[in-house]
């Protein structure tokens, strides 16, 4: 890979993360040239324009709206829709976060180095879309280990473990580097995975192991290897749900409509529902009192969505939208759902509970690499 300047990107997929991720990242680092972009698939609710328009506006900005399929007539999704014969996305077949979200992101960066900035926050246990193209690195400033899977497997390598020692001889613990060079020494075994090695020494010290990294990442063709420096290396901050929430609220960009909560009654019990992720209306990851929450909220979208089940083909594997909206079915899902609530909530030390606690993921929030 040719020595270029390194293009600093962040996607903001409509949802509350990556939206607190913009805000963060652009107020903590403003020496950063950062790039905003987001893949428009034509079926976002309209939360999600008003939340791009917010930051923009807020953070004084352009937000790039990436489009695939630019010279069709038709919106992005029903445009390869129709190339796919009518077949639906879903779990098993997402084409819709390849052809809508990855392929115009990897259009828009090209062959240029690059650093992602994604999401994904200190409470959360996944990893998120890791693309396969060496220019692209992905960072995540909100968790303590800021470094993607892929970076910390290289780094603790049998192959690189000489290498490792004298990289952390390069780098100043203070006061706990006896403690760090034994961990580094300790090799990975069945009693002490790359998860477990990286965990105790990030507990020890997290600026040293960023410090330790960047050190290695010198020897690497990741972008980074050719910077000098990076902003983010002494980096402690580890910002869970609360702190996403408290941001977007303090800067008055405000939280997406959408995850507002809304008391509903089944039989003689109250429960509350509202959405809980980003994305298309008709996300086929959306549990099933979100599909109802679309029904009772947004029943155009909700007719729409119905629209697209035919020639066998159904948003759900079990159940087509004309059969979830039948009366007694919306009643048993509510009911079902409070049901859940109720036994998190007696699992919880908090008497309250939140809805948004029950699916964490933003929908198509791991297409942002």
């Amino acid at each position: 890979m040719s020595i270029s300047k390194i293009r600093h990107v962040l996607g903001i997929s409509g949802g509350k993360d990556s939206a607190a991720l913009a805000i963060y990242v652009k107020t903590k680092y403003p020496n950063l040239d950062l790039e905003f972009y987001s893949c428009d698939t034509g079926k976002e609710l309209d939360e999600t324009y008003q939340l791009v328009r917010n930051l923009e506006v807020y953070l004084g900005i352009k937000i790039n709206l990436l489009q695939a399929a630019e010279n069709s007539s038709e919106s992005p999704f029903d445009h390869f829709l129709k190339l796919y014969g009518g077949y639906l996305p879903s779990s098993n077949s997402r084409w819709c976060t390849k052809k809508l979200k990855l392929d115009p992101f990897e259009k828009y960066v090209g062959t240029d180095p690059v650093i992602s900035y994604v999401g994904i926050r200190g409470d959360e246990n996944r990893e998120g879309y890791i693309s396969t193209k060496r220019n692209i690195q992905s960072i995540f400033p909100f968790r303590k280990n800021i470094w993607s899977e892929d970076v910390i497997q290289k780094l603790f390598s049998k192959q690189n473990f000489d290498q490792l020692q004298a990289h952390a001889k390069l780098v100043d613990f203070g006061a706990q580097q006896e403690k760090i060079s034994q961990l580094i020494a300790k090799p990975i075994d069945s009693s002490f995975s790359i998860s477990q090695k990286t965990s105790a020494i990030l507990d020890t010290n997290v600026v040293g192991f960023n410090h330790l990294v960047f050190e290695f990442l010198k020897t690497t063709d990741y972008p980074l290897a050719s910077e000098s420096s990076f902003p983010l290396l002494d980096n402690e901050d580890v910002l869970i749900r609360e702190d996403i929430f408290r941001i977007l609220e303090e800067s008055g960009v405000g939280v997406p409509a959408y995850y507002n909560k809304i008391d509903f009654q089944v039989d003689d019990q109250v429960g509350q529902y509202a959405r809980s992720r980003s994305g298309c209306y008709f996300c086929f990851f959306q549990q099933k009192i979100e599909w109802v929450w679309l029904y009772e909220q947004h029943p155009e979208l909700y007719k729409k969505a119905m629209e697209y089940e035919k020639d066998g083909y159904t948003w759900g594997q079990f159940e087509s939208l004309e059969q979830l909206i039948k009366p007694e079915r919306i009643k048993q899902i509510k009911a079902d759902y409070v049901k859940k609530m109720e036994k998190k909530s007696q699992n919880k030390s908090s008497l309250l509970i939140d809805i948004l606690d029950d699916s964490e993921e933003e929908g198509c929030a791991s297409c942002f690499i």
